[in-house]
């Protein structure tokens, strides 16, 4: 069905990073209004799609043809708009978290700031609705490109060897093995569309399976914002970045757009049979079993609470992957859903953190003994995200891992549920650390201690994201409707 809407979503955050630019630093007010208005407008535009897709028709809008089996379109399907409905109403709350925190915190170049962070969403909501591996590819290296200002804001010169390295891994990644996996993809199946079931033709599946496998690696490789070991070291080094941005790289864009992108190549250029006659799923959950377990421990030995908050994102990004590899349909049903559950329950953490900072100027756990009694909004917020990223009932991040447990059960594999089970101990232990500090730990009382107060314009937008991920618990309908929507 065509429709200008999604092109439409796309543009509309462009056009505010425009506004934004234009109104630069002396008219602030204008200018972040401009990042709100942005905000909602992209969320009413994709939300106003939901009643299509659910009736199977899905919004398609074809700009030019390149080349026979290469073009330009958008087209919006279940699985797309899952992952754009989440991206853009996060981002709204990490508009206005983002008016606190830059302000509470008097940074420089905040038009800049704001101008990235609506370029991001912009080249996200492309990724989303891509209808081709070609589409996606543009979108997906626009969003490297301006996300990378974002990483190196503070311009010092950890900022800057952190965004140099940001941009290398991710850059480098596309251009050696995603974009030979592209062109290796065109020459075997012809096209880069992306179909149900995949495109490879059922000869090229049973006469070339090593080209085939090696391809998929390179895919499953070259979409390094999916943070798979060994090329995820780029994700804790980029928490130089401010806070907001750190919200932005975990929860709403960049490695949502990376696991996004690799889930696309599984089930619409591959899809089921071709994975398993091949054995990509073999790899696949290889990978993102060692992540799931190297990630959690890593996290562990972490006192920096971005840092540790980092590598926990690195751990449950392979939860997603794992999930869409057991080639079940309550495993795929698990890991796309926790695409929306882990969003929203780390873009939490991540402001928590920043609200420690603003009220305190603490970066290390070890610092943040007895936070809670000082700032109870802050903690109580952290402790439901925690609940969730642990996987306990009545939170969002429940249900997404109970669909993973059924489908390793589906599956006949206790080492997989068994990987899951010790992650998720794991991740009991370094978030109930931090728990234990805040709420069981006290420090004696001082002037200093008297002076933390939490900042409205940051407890609003964390307050709200972790009653979402109660509320996703309690009424997991459309997640898993969209979600259940990727198997043919």
């Amino acid at each position: 069905m065509f429709s200008v809407i999604p092109l439409l979503a796309v543009l509309v955050s462009a056009l505010g990073a425009l506004l934004i630019a234009c109104t630069g630093e002396r008219r602030a007010n204008l200018r972040e209004f401009w990042s709100v208005a942005a905000g909602v407008a992209m969320f009413a535009l994709v939300a106003s799609m939901i009643p299509q897709v659910l009736a199977g028709r899905l919004p398609e809008c074809v700009l030019f043809r390149i080349l026979p089996g290469i073009e330009l379109a958008f087209r919006v399907d279940g699985f797309g708009l899952l992952f754009a409905l989440g991206a853009s109403a996060l981002w709204i709350l990490t508009s206005f978290y983002s008016i606190g925190y830059m302000r509470s915190l008097q940074e420089h170049a905040q038009t800049r700031y704001f101008s990235c962070f609506a370029l991001a969403l912009s080249a996200t909501i492309g990724v989303a609705f891509a209808a081709n591996l070609f589409t996606l590819f543009l979108f997906y290296e626009a969003l490297s490109l301006v996300t990378y200002p974002l990483v190196g804001h503070k311009e010092t010169a950890e900022a800057k060897a952190g965004a140099r390295k940001y941009v290398i891994y991710l850059l480098g990644a596309a251009k050696v093995f995603l974009l030979a996996a592209i062109i290796l993809t065109y020459n075997v199946a012809g096209t880069l569309e992306f179909r149900s079931g995949g495109i490879l033709p059922a000869e090229q599946i049973t006469q070339q399976p090593r080209l085939l496998f090696l391809i998929f690696a390179l895919f499953l490789f070259g979409f390094a914002k999916n943070a798979l070991m060994p090329l995820h070291s780029w994700l804790p080094t980029a928490m130089v970045a401010p806070t907001p941005v750190s919200a932005l790289l975990h929860a709403v864009a960049v490695v949502k757009s990376g696991v996004f992108s690799t889930l696309r190549v599984f089930f619409f250029i591959f899809g089921i049979n071709a994975m398993r006659e091949i054995g990509a799923d073999q790899l696949a959950l290889a990978a993102a079993s060692v992540t799931i377990l190297v990630g959690s421990l890593l996290a562990l030995g972490q006192d920096n609470l971005k840092a540790r908050l980092a590598f926990s994102t690195v751990s449950q990004l392979s939860y997603i992957i794992l999930g869409a590899a057991l080639l079940n349909s309550r495993g795929v049903l698990g890991g796309v859903a926790h695409i929306t559950n882990h969003a929203v329950s780390k873009i939490t953490l991540f402001f928590c953190a920043g609200s420690i900072y603003v009220s305190t100027h603490k970066t290390e756990i070890s610092q943040m003994s007895g936070l809670a009694k000082r700032m109870p909004w802050t903690m109580a917020a952290f402790a439901l995200s925690s609940l969730s990223i642990v996987g306990i009932p009545l939170t969002s991040g429940f249900v997404s891992k109970w669909y993973l447990a059924l489908g390793t059960v589906d599956r006949h594999s206790m080492t997989l549920l068994s990987v899951l089970l010790v992650s998720s101990l794991l991740s009991a232990a370094y978030l109930g650390q931090i728990l234990y500090k805040a709420y069981f730990e006290f420090e004696p009382e001082s002037p200093a201690h008297q002076e933390v107060r939490e900042v409205p314009w940051l407890v609003a937008p964390l307050a709200i994201s972790a009653a979402a991920s109660l509320l996703l618990g309690l009424y997991p309908g459309l997640v898993l409707d969209l979600a259940g929507r990727i198997m043919p």
